[in-house]
C-alpha cells in the first residue's frame, strides 16, 4: 500500500473528474475500481470523492460551464496566489480564479500556453489522493500536446520542472523531472493523431489486469477507444466512460 501525506509542491498530486452526470459516474467508476463513493455533497458544490480502503483516491462532481466531461490533473502547491502569479507571466490563462474550498484547501484552474487544462492545489485538510501506485488508483499525468517546447518552457517556469526525454515510437517521450524524481510524464502527437484531439493531461489508473479492466469498462457501458497493448511500463489501455470523460488504465510491468 502507497499511503500519501504530503506531496512536494510541485507533484501532480489530485485529479478531480467533472461530469454531466455525477450519479452515473459514481456506479461506473465504483464498479470499475472499487471505489466507494458517496453522495455529492451540496458544502463541496456537489461534489463527491471516490474513496478506496477509507482513503481518498479522486474526486468527482458536476460541469460548471459547458465544457466536455473530462479529468483534471492538480499540481500540488505551496501558494496558491503565487503559483497563479507564475503560470499567467508564463502565457497561461485563467479558466478558475484561486477559489478557497471550505475544509480542504484553495484551488485554481488554468489553460497552459499549448492549451491543456489543469489545476493547482494548495492543501489545508485536504492531503491530496491518499493512496497512490496499486491498483485502482492514480498511478501517472501525462501532458499530450503538439508543442512540447512550448510546454517545457511554461512548466519550467512555473513548477521548476526539469525534463529526460527518450525516443518513442516514431515520436519523443519526456518525464517531468522535480530534482531527481520523476513526476510525470509528456508526450509530442504526430500527424497520426487525429486533428479533433486537443492537447489535455490525460490521468492512468492502475489496474492488476489490463485486458480485464478493459473489457468491464465496456461491459459498465464505456469504450474503449485505445485496446489493450504494451509498452516499456506495462500494458495500458485508453478508456471513455459513458459520459465521454477519457482515462487510461495501466498494468504495471513486474519490474
Amino acid at each position: 500500500m502507497v499511503e500519501m501525506h504530503a506531496y512536494p509542491s510541485g507533484t501532480p498530486a489530485w485529479v478531480d473528474l467533472r461530469t454531466s452526470d455525477v450519479d452515473d459516474a459514481r456506479r461506473f467508476y465504483s464498479g470499475l475500481f472499487g471505489w466507494t463513493v458517496d453522495a455529492p455533497d451540496p458544502a463541496h458544490h456537489d461534489s463527491t470523492a471516490g474513496m478506496l480502503g477509507g482513503k481518498m483516491v479522486a474526486g468527482l462532481g458536476p460541469l460548471t460551464d459547458h465544457s466536455a466531461p473530462a479529468w483534471m490533473t492538480y499540481i500540488a502547491v505551496d501558494n496558491a496566489e503565487s503559483t497563479a502569479k507564475k503560470a499567467i507571466g508564463a502565457g497561461a490563462t485563467v479558466e478558475q480564479e484561486v477559489t478557497d474550498v471550505a475544509g480542504a484547501g484553495r484551488v485554481a484552474a488554468f489553460l497552459d500556453p499549448v492549451g491543456a487544462s489543469f489545476g493547482i492545489w494548495q492543501a489545508v485538510d485536504h492531503p491530496y489522493a491518499e493512496l497512490v501506485n496499486e491498483p485502482n488508483t492514480l498511478c501517472w499525468n501525462e501532458l499530450t500536446t503538439r508543442d512540447i517546447d512550448t510546454a517545457r518552457d511554461f512548466y519550467r517556469a512555473v513548477f521548476g520542472w526539469g525534463v529526460r526525454t527518450n525516443p518513442f515510437e516514431g515520436t519523443v517521450y519526456t518525464e517531468w523531472k522535480l530534482g531527481e524524481h520523476s513526476v510525470g510524464g509528456m508526450i509530442q502527437m504526430t500527424d497520426d493523431w487525429p486533428d479533433d484531439i486537443p492537447p489535455h493531461w490525460m490521468t492512468y489508473f492502475a489496474v492488476d489486469d489490463c485486458d480485464a479492466s478493459a473489457d468491464h469498462a465496456e461491459e459498465l457501458g464505456g469504450k474503449v477507444l485505445d485496446p489493450p497493448m504494451d509498452f516499456p511500463p506495462g500494458r495500458f489501455a485508453v478508456v471513455s466512460d459513458p459520459q465521454g470523460a477519457v482515462f487510461s488504465i495501466l498494468e504495471m510491468a513486474d519490474e
